[in-house]
């Protein structure tokens, strides 16, 4: 039974490393937001609306959290909605294991697709996804949502599980075509490194250095193990380059593992649940949301998230 801490500072928040503690407030504690999800994922904070989005796969739904009343109500049903962001331009950009493409929600509320298939072959089931500041999508591309009829229709995988650009033209190119299941994706606040979780094995993030065109990835390198136990997913990046990562499974894994740029794990936030993926919200970007199974959960702190994330 889920209970929040009475007392400050929150026994859940534990501190590996002293450069954990000045992005902590210390008289905040975790909140639960809301629970009776099935699987939740892709939170994305939209200020203007001020709302928090979040998938619930399973049950096909988007639900939509209100900031300032708490109030949940279903934003949109279908179509096994995965991954959220929002482009530059504040428009909702999602990834659906139903008909297995990446979306843009345009202002009207009309969805245009941006990519559902890869040289003529359907892609697999968009997992995450991002958008860069010159307007191009990274998306990752793994299989689970056709592994069974539970996040989506089970089929036979057609291409392998890259990551892939679409560029502003329309243009779709496989910018990653080596990771066993890519997963959560993410740049450093620079845009100089982009950061891929791989949900193969072996588990880890890896972090590459990007181009000067702004597209062109080098200098491949597994930045994080998460070991035998350790199960990172989505994850995202604060101002300073931390790594605020979804984190499990089992007791004493499950929330939000948290990365200094140089790959040291500085804390942990402790959730009675798997932690799915994270975004940060709130009027300044300092309120962490963590979807996390079956419930949401949120925790204020110094850290401000990197905009657009």
């Amino acid at each position: 039974m889920w209970q929040q801490s009475e007392s400050y500072p929150d026994p859940r928040i534990e501190i590996l490393d002293e450069r954990f503690r000045p992005l902590l407030v210390t008289h905040a504690a975790v909140e639960r937001l809301h629970t009776g999800m099935r699987w939740a994922e892709g939170p994305v904070w939209f200020g203007d609306l001020r709302c928090l989005l979040v998938s619930d796969i399973p049950n096909s739904q988007i639900l939509k959290i209100e900031e300032e009343t708490g109030a949940v109500s279903v934003f949109r049903r279908g179509p096994f909605t995965n991954g959220n962001t929002r482009d530059r331009q504040g428009r909702l950009i999602s990834c659906e294991h139903g008909p297995r493409r990446v979306t843009r929600t345009e202002i009207d509320g009309t969805v245009t697709v941006l990519a559902d298939s890869y040289e003529g072959k359907r892609l697999n089931a968009p997992n995450d996804v991002v958008v860069k500041s010159d307007g191009s999508v990274w998306f990752t591309d793994p299989t689970f949502g056709i592994r069974d009829y539970y996040e989506g229709y089970k089929a036979a995988p057609e291409l392998p599980t890259n990551v892939y650009r679409i560029d502003p033209s329309g243009e779709i190119t496989a910018v990653i075509e080596d990771i066993d299941h890519p997963n959560g994706l993410a740049f450093s606040p620079d845009e100089d490194r982009l950061y891929v979780v791989q949900s193969g094995m072996p588990r880890c993030i890896h972090a590459f250095d990007v181009g000067a065109d702004g597209q062109s990835l080098s200098n491949a390198r597994r930045l994080i193990e998460a070991g035998e136990a350790g199960t990172p997913d989505g994850f995202r990046l604060d101002t300073e380059g931390n790594l605020w990562c979804g984190w499990g499974v089992g007791a004493g894994l499950n929330g939000v593992r948290v990365f200094a740029p140089d790959a040291t794990p500085i804390g942990m936030i402790h959730l009675p649940e798997r932690c799915a993926n994270v975004c940060f919200g709130g009027t300044h970007r300092t309120r962490l949301f963590m979807a996390a199974s079956q419930s949401v959960y949120a925790l204020h702190v110094r850290a401000q998230g990197v905009p657009y994330a």
